[in-house]
């Protein structure tokens, strides 16, 4: 999954001549916390809700952005995988990512896009089923291929270590019985964790 697949493009910029006061009633207008400062397109600088919140006693109200932008921003590329745009939000504790392309801001990336896309890609709000299962000799696919004979259909797989050491694979698949299934794994001597119909 692309950033350019989850980013915003429509998105509201301010320039560096404006002031603290104008970029607030601007993000508090349209409920954001990112306001990317920008001349003819090209990226400039970069304010927050945060890092405006020194500014806010009435004589630091009226200093232009160009004083108080944050300058050099973290920037991501349109073609960056969500999985990078989430890394270097934990790693530099940021709300969200301008989107620079040839120089150009073409969007912005923010937590909640990102969230928005791995609920979407381990398919959390879809009605589902989960299987919980350590295979026998880390066989998974050998758990795959029963899972498919079954009829069923999988949305995600996730995957972790648990205190023994033995992997444990989560499961999710498109809504359907899992008891029948569940005893067939089990037969063939893998262990089935839990079940959530």
């Amino acid at each position: 999954m692309k950033v350019k697949n989850w980013m915003i493009t429509e998105v509201i910029t301010i320039t560096s001549d404006k002031t603290v006061e104008e970029a607030l009633q601007l993000m508090k207008l349209h409920s954001i916390r990112h306001l990317p400062v920008v001349e003819n397109d090209k990226l400039i600088g970069l304010v927050t809700e945060s890092s405006l919140r020194p500014y806010l006693f009435n004589d630091k109200l009226k200093l232009p952005l160009k004083e108080v932008m944050i300058i050099n921003p973290i920037v991501i590329d349109p073609e960056t995988s969500i999985d990078e745009a989430a890394r270097l939000i934990y790693k530099y504790k940021i709300g969200g990512l301008p989107v620079v392309s040839q120089g150009k801001l073409v969007g912005i990336i923010t937590v909640t896009d990102i969230l928005e896309a791995f609920i979407e890609l381990m398919g959390i709000l879809k009605a589902s089923s989960r299987l919980d299962v350590i295979p026998k000799g880390d066989n998974l696919d050998d758990v795959l291929e029963e899972i498919k004979k079954k009829g069923g259909k999988i949305i995600s797989i996730g995957m972790d270590v648990n205190l023994n050491g033995e992997k444990v694979y989560f499961i999710r698949l498109e809504k359907m019985p899992l008891e029948n299934l569940a005893s067939s794994l089990e037969t063939k001597g893998h262990k089935v964790i839990a079940f959530i119909e």
